[in-house]
């Protein structure tokens, strides 16, 4: 009874957060990472970080696919609304032109075209994101605050299979961390 008591009292772990102080160190901590089996893992920088993505295991999303999709729909709708407007809802014959001169409806369906796409990437990113989030449990961190200015960290998620608490904490401090602190959910 008292264990169980002891377990609900620990707080939630997001997971362990190691700092860096240059972006070579922390690729080299996230090749490690990788290399010792762990899976869930997020990486932060101030600047972009050649690389770094493909080395924590970041894989291409759908949002492209979504877009191309967004576009096709959106051209068929505005192609399909003009035909529908001139031939259907209001034909007007004009100099015996035709009911559906279709080199007239190109820059309506590449407008539509556009609007689509551009509205289907903003939601379907977004939406794989899972934006918006205005809060995540890194911030927990007060030495995070650095994340924006000049300091590099990788945080390996308790979700991951490989996720120990003390086993992870000692493998951040072998890979050279400055400073390795638990991330509280």
């Amino acid at each position: 009874m008292s264990q169980e008591l002891v377990l609900s009292e620990l707080p939630a772990i997001h997971g362990a957060m190691a700092e860096f102080d240059t972006p070579e160190e922390l690729l080299a901590a996230c090749e490690r990472a990788r290399a010792a089996g762990y899976r869930r893992m997020d990486a932060y920088a101030p600047m972009p970080v050649a690389g770094l993505a493909e080395t924590i295991g970041y894989k291409r999303n759908k949002v492209a696919f979504c877009v191309l999709i967004g576009g096709i729909c959106g051209a068929m709708f505005g192609f399909g609304l003009l035909e529908w407007m001139t031939v259907v809802a209001y034909p007007h014959n004009v100099g015996g032109r035709p009911l559906n001169s279709w080199p007239a409806y190109i820059p309506i369906t590449f407008e539509t075209m556009i609007l689509f796409a551009s509205l289907t990437a903003l939601f379907s990113m977004l939406a794989m994101n899972g934006l918006p989030k205005p809060y995540h449990p890194v911030f927990n961190v007060p030495a995070f605050d650095r994340a924006s200015i000049d300091k590099f960290f990788l945080c390996i998620e308790s979700s991951d299979p490989n996720f120990r608490i003390e086993d992870t904490l000692q493998f951040l401090r072998d890979t050279g961390a400055r400073e390795v602190t638990v991330v509280p959910a």
